[in-house]
């Protein structure tokens, strides 16, 4: 095929070429037309409009002749080869047209045949259809009274090995039985299946009933159920190795009808509750030994009894967790062993606390939508539940992978019940608090060692309260539910620094007082227990399941807050904090106001004194501080020692260092720039500095002088002697004249390097000018 392609192609080729010469032959007129325009152009061209250039039109007319004549001789070349490439590919077209031919025409008539034959045979189809239907039919119906005999079968052989006494023939014979039921699961014949479970049902009720009577008898002689703490006899009962055996092999055959007591209870089994676990079918023993309790539990516990008090869960909580602690050493040493060697996978002791619990979470169901709409003995219920799952959980060993009672209370209406009483009661206490006569002292007041944060007792109650809620909601189940209550938490927070605010409001006209001491306090302390919080394993859980939880909890965030929360770089307090840290700067910043505004009354005679006529230091025997300072130095050490009892540690710190920055800022820009030193004030001024004013903050750090730079480098300069400070001013003026030449000249120290050498690293060359030009020595003045 690929030799005719190319044949085809040059035919095609061909044709095209013939069709083209043929349409250029067929419009002479339109080439006559064309070439008086061609004709134009080629003499524009190559002759112009020169007339003495026409001696060029002989060369043109040769040059044009020779590509004629090439032209030709090309065209001769083609047409001699073009005819045999054409013969080639027609032959080979012909040959397969004549193939196809052949091919079509015994196409048609195996097809005709075909056709007769199938037309022939249709009716030898249809009739062995039908007989091949028949004979399904014939056969599902045998395989259906096979399915019923054998059901008969078993039948008949179960009433056999029960009249014989042949238990475990019996219990074989039954989980045969139900191993059937469930190979006709999905089987369309309703009928049978109804058919087969009911006789499943018939004969597992008998040997169930016969086999839990005999169950029933041994534990009775075990003296089970126990209601109350077990007596370890002195001596064993004479029968004890028979009723172990007995126990034994009931127990395994029990066991070997757990399937077909699993499919004969599934019709009974209702849908489970909201906040109820789909319930796993309890082990087969298990479940007879929990009738004896079952039915006490619902005779105290339901109807008119006077122990079925909705004020009283306690008295059904209490009495289930005393029967799982009474039965625990029954269930571990005389159950358990048996179950193991059983091969059974399953906890005895865990599997009674299961059967009891589904009787606590029925009652709960039943009573908590009772309660709605009484907030005390709802409250009292949620209290008991939640001691019911710590005792639960703890005492008896509960897995925390099992649903305990606290899934009836992440019920809709029930949860949203308790976080609206949650908030009630806090915000109550709140008030309660705030309004107690002691809520503004420290109740550690008096212990030393324990009052470090000075927290007033309405903060640490409020954060005890926090904690508490805290206490209650972490053992829930429910990621989104915990982060319900952890929202309520921040609101209640913030709620109370907004209160927090108020009273400091109030408080603020005399904002060296007690009360806004303990304020400030209280921010401190609740901000420093939410840092503590923020690095908890559980609210880092907490966070991590509401950045996976998404806008669901936090609301539209943006990409960086959800990376930043999801990386642990932010925390679930965030916001909070940085509130309460507003709150405790705004509070300081007003703090350190009203203490320098008494500094600075209190300081303007030391602002006015007459440095300029002060005796120098050699003419006083000994130096003492200035009387105009006196005023100015009690009152800080009075306020220091004030607020170091007030505030707690941090807060002081903050405290004194924030003063010490305003009062160096103070004393630079009121007493040292306003004024003009002799040498004598110079040296009274230091002395008042280094001597008096460093050593009261030296009761807090070990460099007092760290905390003013300004001061301590601004003495450094005025009592420089007038050698070293003539030379000083005449580096920094040649410096400030020259500017930026004067860095170039290696020879010439640098005016940093000269302040460095004595000490002073803070002040400006400008600034150490100025201070040279308030000394009133220099010579010739």
């Amino acid at each position: 095929m690929a030799a005719l392609t190319e044949p085809l192609d040059s035919i095609s080729g061909s044709a095209s070429s013939s069709s083209s010469s043929s349409d250029g032959a067929s419009s002479p007129e339109a080439d006559g037309e064309r070439l008086p325009e061609h004709v134009m152009e080629l003499v524009d061209r190559e002759i112009g409009g020169d007339l003495k250039c026409l001696k060029k039109v002989s060369g043109l007319l040769e040059k044009l002749t020779a590509e004629n004549k090439a032209l030709e001789e090309q065209v001769l070349t083609v047409s001699s080869s073009v005819p045999l490439r054409v013969s080639a590919a027609l032959s080979a077209a012909e040959e397969s047209r004549r193939t196809l031919e052949e091919l079509l025409q015994k196409e048609r008539l195996l097809s005709d045949t075909l056709l007769r034959h199938l037309q022939g045979s249709q009716s030898w189809a249809d009739s062995l259809g039908q007989k091949l239907g028949q004979l399904d039919t014939v056969e599902r119906h045998v395989k259906y009274l096979q399915c019923l005999a054998h059901i008969e079968e078993l039948s008949d052989s179960i009433q056999q090995f029960l009249m014989t006494s042949s238990v475990w023939e019996a219990v074989g014979a039954v989980g045969t039985m139900a191993k059937l039921d469930l190979g006709l699961k999905e089987s369309r014949c309703a009928h049978l299946q109804a058919h087969l479970r009911e006789t499943l049902r018939f004969w597992h009720k008998i040997l169930k009933d016969r086999l839990a009577s005999d169950f029933d008898e041994v534990l009775t002689q075990l003296q089970w159920p126990f209601l109350s703490p077990p007596v370890a006899s002195l001596s064993p009962p004479a029968n004890a190795a028979e009723l172990a055996s007995q126990l034994e092999l009931l127990v395994s055959q029990l066991l070997s009808l757990q399937t077909s007591d699993d499919l004969t209870a599934e019709s009974k089994l209702t849908p489970s509750r909201p906040g109820l676990a789909p319930a796993t079918p309890l082990s087969l023993p298990i479940q007879i030994m929990l009738l004896p309790l079952s039915k006490r539990f619902r005779y105290h516990f339901a109807g008119n009894r006077q122990t079925n008090s909705l004020s009283k869960p306690e008295w059904f909580l209490t009495q289930v967790l005393m029967w799982m602690g009474y039965s625990s050493n029954f269930m571990e040493e005389k159950i358990q062993p048996i179950l193991n060697r059983a091969r059974a996978n399953i906890n005895a002791k865990v599997e009674l606390c299961r059967g009891l619990l589904s009787l606590v979470q029925e009652k709960l169901a039943s009573d908590a939508p009772r309660l709605l709409y009484d907030d005390a003995l709802f409250c009292h219920l949620v209290d008991e539940v939640l001691q019911f799952e710590r005792e639960l959980r703890t005492t008896h060993g509960y897995p925390s992978s099992l649903p305990g009672a606290l899934p009836i209370l992440l019920e809709e209406s029930i949860f949203q019940k308790w976080l609206s009483v949650e908030k009630k009661m806090a915000v109550e206490k709140v008030d309660a608090m705030l309004s107690a006569e002691g809520a503004w002292s420290s109740q550690y007041r008096d212990i030393t060692d324990v009052d470090e944060l000075k927290a007033p007792d309405c903060a640490e109650t409020f954060m005890t309260l926090l904690l508490t809620i805290t206490d209650r909601y972490r053992s829930l189940p429910c990621p989104r539910a915990q982060l319900s209550f952890l929202a309520l938490q921040k609101e209640l927070v913030d709620d109370f620094r907004i209160r927090l605010t108020q009273v400091m409001k109030e408080e603020s006209r005399c904002p060296l007082g007690a009360r806004y001491c303990a304020i400030l306090n209280a921010t401190n302390y609740i901000s420093s227990v939410l840092s503590d919080w923020a690095d908890n394993v559980f609210f880092l859980q907490l966070q991590q399941a509401a950045v996976s939880l998404g806008e669901e909890v936090w609301g539209p965030l943006g990409a960086t807050e959800v990376g930043r929360l999801a990386s642990l770089e932010g925390s679930i307090f965030e916001g909070l904090l940085g509130l309460l840290e507003r709150l405790k700067g705004d509070m300081l910043g007003r703090l350190l106001d009203a203490v320098m505004r008494e500094v600075r009354e209190k300081a303007q005679p030391y602002c006015r004194d007459r440095w300029l006529s002060l005796p120098s230091q050699s003419d006083q025997a000994t130096m003492s501080l200035s009387s105009s300072a006196c005023p100015m130095m009690l009152c800080m050490r009075d306020r220091l020692l004030q607020l170091q009892q007030l505030l707690c540690l941090p807060l002081f710190q903050s405290f004194w260092q924030g003063l010490a920055e305003r009062l160096d800022h103070f004393l630079y820009q009121d007493v040292i720039l306003c004024n003009h030193f002799n040498e004598g004030g110079a040296a009274q001024l230091q002395f008042d500095m280094m001597r008096n004013l460093f050593p009261l903050f030296g009761h807090y750090c070990k460099r007092p002088e760290n905390f003013f730079k300004h001061v301590k480098e601004a003495c450094i300069i005025l009592t420089l002697n007038v050698g070293s400070a003539l030379l000083l001013r005449d580096v920094l003026q040649q410096s400030q004249e020259e500017g930026e030449n004067f860095s170039s000249e290696a020879q010439k120290p640098l005016p940093e390097s000269a302040l460095n050498e004595l000490g002073v690293y803070r002040l400006a060359p400008c600034d150490v000018l100025i201070l040279l030009s308030l000394r009133a020595s220099w010579p010739g003045k």
